[in-house]
């Protein structure tokens, strides 16, 4: 449906998406694809295989300290294999692409899942 170039431009414009004032905000954050999570995180997290869509791993801004203590650069990674297994259709693929694009940028800005189940993330 996606070859693996066509989606991670799929990613890519659903970064572009997000509004200005929180782009610029994702200076220490790097956003990949890769085309599944390893069985360890699965394990971690405790999903089965093909569940996990993206995944957030870093310090939220909302948990960082005020004396500007430097962390390590966060990382949200966007799983290919899963977000295809699950569209039938690739309308479907870029909405899902979107919304765990934004789902997992939220994370980094310290909203929760229930909060974004909320917000129909």
């Amino acid at each position: 449906m996606f070859t693996p170039d066509e989606f991670d431009e799929l990613v890519t414009e659903a970064i572009e998406e997000v509004p200005e004032e929180f782009r610029e905000r994702l200076d220490n954050v790097e956003i990949v694809v890769e085309e599944e999570p390893s069985p360890q995180i699965l394990q971690e997290m405790g999903l089965g295989r093909g569940m996990l869509l993206g995944l957030y791993q870093g310090v939220p801004r909302t948990k960082r300290n005020t004396w500007g203590m430097p962390v390590l650069p966060d990382r949200i990674t966007i799983y290919r294999r899963p977000i295809l297994a699950m569209c039938r259709t690739r309308e479907q693929v870029v909405r899902q692409v979107r919304k765990t694009v934004v789902h997992e940028i939220a994370h980094h800005f310290g909203i929760g899942d229930a909060h974004l189940r909320r917000l129909g993330y």
